[in-house]
């Protein structure tokens, strides 16, 4: 099996402010890029994440060949029960997808 971690050169997650999380999937070249793009679907993604594509925005960046997402924070950053603050686990999530062909 083979995931969209082995297939890119890093995937991280951060907060983006206190009700937003963004995943970001950098590539080393064009080829990657593209194989990419088409690994990290957005239903597939969102899947992963536990959430509704409409709730799902994607930015594909060709210029710096990097795929981001961001969506809103299952749970406000900082609050009684936000277990991640800073969002570092969500790119666990979304490495771990199977891209095999």
């Amino acid at each position: 099996m083979t995931k969209l971690a082995d297939i890119t050169h890093k995937i991280r997650s951060k907060n983006s402010g206190p009700f937003w999380i963004t995943i970001d999937i950098f590539c080393t070249d064009a080829a990657e890029f593209e194989r990419a793009l088409i690994a990290a679907d957005s239903g597939r993604v969102a899947h992963a994440l536990g959430i509704s594509v409409s709730d799902l925005k994607r930015y594909d960046l060709p210029d710096v060949r990097v795929v981001k997402f961001s969506f809103p924070r299952p749970i406000v950053q900082g609050t009684r029960f936000d277990r991640d603050m800073h969002g570092a686990s969500f790119a666990n999530l979304i490495a771990e997808l199977d891209v095999t062909p």
